[in-house]
């Protein structure tokens, strides 16, 4: 079953909430929605639901027009944020609900309620209660409940974001392997690049309500097609560094200059937006294409076993996502080494024009 979303707007109280958006979504397939706070991932995953209706376009499953109907009439499951399960049921019960809604038969409700347990590894759990559970455990049972519906798409709408690190990795593992079984479409909305590039399958980078670009979440990491998609497919955002090529050579604002190899050469004399993300930065000489950039420091900032290192010099600044513990002082100086074999170009209008060819790691 196919999910094809063409030319929906969505604008609420005079405000657009969604903006002329085509998508197509293919059966078994798993898809991130990739966006900041109010990008409208979650007003996009209520039209899908059927929980709201477009102002303008259609909405078709599997070819039919469900543009008008509500979400009793989709085959649709949803996950949020929060642990929504009803407090005073089993958790067989309440995985077991939408199923007993729909009159199915009591040893089908069994087998599929064991069986789905079984999967998500609480089926020792199915007496309990949900005050009873971990908060890991109360997102498995909820979970357990969108899945044991067998919908056609299933949302999931931030499920991990309330829970510690250790045990979203677990459980984002597990769902990548549980929908690569399944023949229903996935959607997962996500603030992370990190995440999305964790879950893999595809990706839709969403920006105000508009998509940006959609595709194999790899190719749209590595291959943005435009500084925007850039900026939101990375955290730190990507280091954008204004500059000019003048056939020979790069030159950026600060003075520092590079010859135009590595297909730099490809492109017309002028000014140009040069990225390059914080984790390419290092600290020491990586490459022959590396360049010595003469920096002050602004913050140095520990995060577990990474530092992450704010620096400016008269010019410029940038941001350095370093592995292992690095201690600086506010306004020490700093030599940072600028890999230019792997810097996107972009235009003035923000369109990428230069993709590197050192795509590897991220």
């Amino acid at each position: 079953m196919s999910l094809i979303l063409e030319s929906i707007d969505r604008v609420v109280g005079g405000e657009t909430h969604i903006a002329d958006m085509n998508l197509t979504l293919e059966p078994g397939s798993f898809n991130v929605l990739l966006g900041r706070t109010l990008a409208g991932k979650t007003s996009l995953m209520r039209l899908m639901a059927g929980l709201d209706t477009p102002t303008r376009g259609r909405i078709l499953m599997d070819g039919r027009d469900v543009t008008g109907r509500s979400v009793r009439h989709r085959n649709v499951s949803m996950v949020y944020q929060q642990f929504i399960n009803y407090p005073s049921l089993t958790v067989y019960d309440n995985i077991a609900s939408p199923l007993k809604l729909a009159k199915v038969g009591r040893a089908e409700i069994d087998r599929r309620v064991r069986s789905i347990a079984e999967m998500l590894h609480i089926e020792h759990l199915l007496d309990r209660q949900p005050l009873e559970l971990s908060g890991g455990q109360q997102q498995r049972t909820a979970m357990g409940r969108a899945l044991v519906k067998d919908a056609d798409v299933v949302l999931f709408d931030e499920p991990l974001v309330n829970l510690d690190y250790k045990l979203r990795e677990s459980l984002r593992d597990e769902l990548r392997s549980l929908f690569s079984e399944r023949n229903c479409i996935a959607v997962y909305a996500t603030t992370e690049p990190a995440e999305a590039l964790a879950l893999g399958g595809n990706t839709a980078v969403l920006h105000e309500g508009r998509l940006l670009q959609y595709g194999r979440t790899e190719e749209v990491y590595h291959r943005p097609r435009d500084i925007l998609s850039a900026e939101m497919f990375s955290e730190p955002p990507i280091n954008i560094i204004d500059g000019a090529i003048d056939g020979t050579s790069v030159f950026f604002g600060d003075g520092n200059a590079f010859p135009a190899t590595a297909g730099f050469e490809e492109l017309a004399a002028g000014n140009y937006r040069f990225g390059i993300r914080a984790s390419h930065l290092s600290l020491e000489r990586q490459s022959e294409h590396d360049i010595a950039m003469q920096m002050i420091v602004d913050l140095a900032e520990i995060s577990g076993s990474e530092t992450f290192l704010h620096v400016r010099n008269d010019r410029l600044s940038m941001t350095a996502h370093l592995t292992g513990v690095h201690r600086f002082e506010v306004d020490d100086p700093v030599t940072l080494y600028f890999p230019a074999h792997r810097a996107y170009a972009f235009d003035a209008r923000g369109d990428v024009k230069h993709i590197p060819a050192h795509l590897g790691g991220v």
